[in-house]
């Protein structure tokens, strides 16, 4: 119980300690922050990531390394988490709108290829990639502890902004933030 309360106000601690940071990093990508975007924590730096080995949906090592070069939205979800399966439409949306930028998302923890397979027909979901986290073991480095996460990184492949919860991202506000974060590297 001591360490589910430890846990939760760390967690509190670093989103308000995030909020007061947004406003000082890149303020004009702070300035059109609304609706969804609002909860989009901008960092001071750079953060580096953790090593990562994930996987394809039949077992191929796959890495992030790949999208070196790229600005990356980096989604973590999962097959039973009910606002990811709603939010990943609009992630397909924004890869076709902003083709320039990876939409990454990241199936974390237990997901049956066949049910992300299953999934991924049923949304409609035809221009993302699927990549495994199936021990979860990046989004426990990463800090994730709750689904979904979406983390923004630079095209050197650090972590820029996180979001945490669900997000319309292919909403005019989202093209336009992450637009004038390109904008500002």
């Amino acid at each position: 119980m001591m360490r589910l309360f430890l846990a939760a106000l760390y967690t509190a601690l670093a989103l308000g300690a995030n909020a007061a940071l947004a406003e000082s990093a890149g303020g004009d990508v702070a300035s059109l922050r609304e609706g969804d975007m609002k909860k989009l924590q901008l960092h001071d730096a750079p953060i580096d990531l953790p090593a990562a080995e994930l996987v394809t949906l039949d077992d191929t090592p796959a890495s992030l390394e790949d999208y070196r070069g790229k600005w990356v939205v980096l989604n973590f979800w999962a097959t039973w988490c009910a606002p990811c399966r709603a939010e990943m439409p609009s992630l397909n949306r924004l890869q076709l709108a902003l083709p320039d930028i990876a939409v990454v998302p990241v199936a974390t923890g237990r997901n049956e290829p066949a049910a992300i397979s299953r999934f991924y027909a049923e949304a409609a979901i035809t221009s993302l990639p699927v990549l495994r986290d199936p021990k979860s073991a990046l989004s426990s480095r990463m800090g994730v502890m709750a689904l979904p996460v979406t983390v923004i990184l630079n095209p050197e492949g650090q972590e820029v902004a996180r979001l945490i919860g669900d997000a319309e991202w292919d909403s005019v506000t989202a093209q336009s933030v992450l637009s004038a974060l390109v904008a500002s590297h």
